[in-house]
């Protein structure tokens, strides 16, 4: 019987860590201040005027992903 190869014990590279996000937020965890306050604004309002009167929340929520290196 043919003996197995041995492999290395971790054959997987090594997790790239994100400087922005060092503690590996999932998007849907990242900015839940900004992130509340947007989907309030649209129960609040209709579906056509959420994207007008929520749009300076959008932009928040927005940045605020950025700052974690989501590209949104």
């Amino acid at each position: 019987m043919a003996e197995a190869a041995a492999c290395p014990i971790d054959v997987t590279p090594a997790k790239e860590v994100n400087p922005l996000n060092p503690k590996g937020l999932k998007p849907c965890c990242a900015c839940p201040e900004t992130k509340s306050v947007r989907d309030d604004c649209f129960i609040k309002f209709s579906a056509d005027e959420a994207p007008t009167r929520c749009a300076d929340l959008i932009e928040a929520h927005k940045a605020c992903m950025r700052g974690y290196g989501f590209k949104v």
